[in-house]
């Protein structure tokens, strides 16, 4: 007979491997099955990066007698009574995988109460009880791992080392804390505080505890309600950016989990706030019914699948994004006081960035030729690519009326004013000079401003330009003479096989020879002088993603053309180039980044260059 089954200590050691990967898995399984039994502080004391010992004690519901030892059990719960709980699960633990699986491959000590009577007492080894008792009425439970992975020595040679298992080990508090931060968490490493948090309910405490007072500071708080979902949490502002994925902190129900779909909608929120390469801090809370989320996917809980993803997804992009819009997010130079930021000083720059007057009282670096017409201003590109080339008569009106030029809009031509967006998210700024042909310098009440032209420009022509490809439609443009594209095998595989879906966006593919096509006409839509880059990267989007985005096509089709037809570095502008420029800068809907997620402005407010030159102390 070949096939036998396995006994429960086998099987139990297998199960081990899924769910016990390292010292951090026993911890995380412990701590959600302390918070599972309503604990208001849950306390960690650690040896040798929990190699050594591991113990997890908490203030929670306890267990009865009965119940301790069957808690050990494989497949043993208190959570799910039938199947259909399955679908409506509340708890972060529930498969009944976690404590025999732990048990399995280590030494375990259990103290118990429900705080009515004394206690149990039970002691583990391999997953054999090998003793049982009384212990003392002190409700909660206090659980004490030893010598993990004693019995199983393969695993424990592929343990690394202290440092890292430790690394492990705190970053699962950190999101535990942030998904929890009702409860009062302390950790220890041989007998040496590791982390503590005050368990007020305070996220952004949390927030400070994790990632630092500076990073807290950044964090701006978002909030919204559907039918389905309700969303809560901090983002940072884009200014405040890692190169890691990891500061993506999402939490379902109270479940910590990982979700790459959901990380980047939430990416995605930010748009071209986020410079290339870099990646948001983000700490986002989702409630919903339970049925609407299957955490039922992996041993370790931390994968999820979502019935209405998409709607949630969106929610999230449009929540993210409507919170940016509400704000000013030009970077503040920030003066920093024996190593700490002087936090009345920040918090003044902050309020007179936010609570700017669009009118400023003084401008007596604004030099006008008084017989200059508005119609004469011309910056160094062609007029017809602007939306917003003309400035309001009313803001000519506050500029000469300060600067005692004559009021001489009356005689401007009489062509139609684009109309200029009601409030402005950034303040009036009026050129004083310009740096290294680069950067212009601006002023107002509130201080000094350095803007980089060509990213200013690049944001001014990209939504311009995004604009003006607007919706796409089926109408195409017929061409005199073809374009012929050669292509790789693997491309022209593709080709053939998505040749429906191309045809339906307006592109069709007529072989031409060995692995060559040409293509007759192309929509309408394309921007001139792209048209080869957008229709390969339909192919390149196609092969990646197997399926086509017009709309993300289009964005990148923006960002193509605004980047070369924007004013480069080393280009010098006079005082009325530079004016137009921030007045059209003004007039975008996101006047902090270039496309390319760089800062386009950056403040120093009238405090901070009094206190660079100790006007103030």
């Amino acid at each position: 007979m070949k096939i036998v089954q396995m006994s429960d200590a086998l099987a139990n050691k297998i199960a081990a491997g899924e769910v016990v990967e390292r010292p951090a898995s026993v911890v995380k399984e412990l701590i959600e099955n302390s918070i599972d039994a309503n604990s208001t502080w849950i306390k960690i004391d650690l040896s040798e990066a929990g190699l050594q010992q591991i113990k997890i004690s908490d203030d929670g519901d306890g267990m009865a007698e009965e119940d301790c030892e069957t808690a050990f059990l494989r497949h043993a719960t208190s959570k799910i009574k039938n199947e259909s709980d399955l679908f409506h699960v509340k708890t972060l633990g529930f498969r009944g995988e976690a404590l025999a699986s732990i048990a399995a491959v280590s030494r375990v000590t259990v103290k118990t109460s429900q705080g009515n009577n004394a206690g149990t007492f039970l002691q583990m080894e391999g997953g054999s009880v090998i003793e049982r008792g009384k212990s003392d009425a002190r409700k909660g439970s206090e659980i004490q791992v030893d010598d993990l992975f004693f019995n199983t020595p393969a695993r424990l040679k592929y343990m690394k080392t202290i440092h890292t298992e430790l690394g492990h080990i705190t970053d699962l508090l950190n999101r535990i804390a942030l998904s929890h931060p009702t409860i009062r968490i302390e950790a220890t490493h041989n007998e040496k505080q590791l982390f503590k948090t005050s368990g007020s309910g305070d996220l952004l405490q949390v927030i400070s505890h994790v990632y630092g007072m500076s990073v807290a500071r950044k964090m701006i708080p978002i909030k919204h309600e559907t039918l389905d979902f309700s969303i809560k949490g901090y983002i940072a502002k884009p200014e405040t950016t890692r190169a890691s994925r990891n500061y993506i902190s999402t939490i379902i129900n109270g479940r910590y989990i990982k979700s790459v779909p959901l990380s980047q909608a939430i990416i995605r929120g930010y748009h071209t706030l986020l410079p290339i390469g870099r990646l948001p801090i983000a700490v986002i809370s989702i409630e919903m019914d339970p049925i609407l989320v299957d955490v039922n996917v992996h041993p370790t809980k931390l994968e999820v699948r979502f019935s209405k993803d998409k709607e949630l997804f969106s929610a999230i992009e449009d929540t993210i994004r409507s919170a940016f819009r509400e704000i000013t997010l030009i970077p503040e130079m920030e003066q920093k006081e024996q190593g700490n930021l002087n936090q009345s000083s920040a918090n003044k720059s902050i309020q007179n960035t936010m609570d700017f007057d669009n009118t400023p009282k003084k401008t007596p670096t604004i030099n006008w030729n008084s017989d200059k017409r508005i119609n004469e201003y011309q910056l160094p590109f062609n007029q017809n690519d602007f939306p917003n080339d003309k400035v309001t008569k009313e803001e000519l009106q506050d500029v000469l009326s300060d600067t005692g030029q004559p009021e001489t809009f009356t005689e401007v031509e009489s062509q139609e004013q684009p109309e200029k967006i009601d409030a402005p998210r950034v303040p009036a700024m009026y050129p004083i000079g310009q740096l290294h042909g680069t950067y212009i310098m601006a002023q107002n009440e509130n201080g000094l401003y350095m803007i980089d032209q060509h990213a200013a420009q690049e944001r001014v022509k990209y939504e311009y330009f995004k604009q003006k490809l607007g919706k796409t439609t089926n109408e195409s443009q017929a061409l005199l003479i073809p374009m012929t594209f050669d292509f790789s095998k693997q491309e022209a595989i593709f080709i053939e096989q998505y040749k429906e879906e191309l045809e339906k966006v307006g592109l069709f593919f007529e072989p031409f020879g060995n692995q060559s096509y040409i293509i007759r006409s192309y929509p309408n839509w394309f921007p001139q002088g792209f048209e080869e880059e957008v229709i390969r990267e339909m192919i390149a989007q196609i092969m990646g993603e197997e399926r086509i985005d017009i709309e993300a096509i289009r964005e990148d089709a923006a960002i193509l053309m605004s980047c070369k037809r924007s004013i480069k570095a080393n280009h010098y502008l006079n005082q009325d180039d530079m004016f137009r420029l921030l007045e059209d800068l003004r007039s975008t809907t996101d006047p902090f980044t270039c496309p390319h997620g760089r800062p386009i402005i950056v403040h120093f407010s009238s405090y901070e260059l009094e206190k660079m030159f100790k006007r103030v102390m």
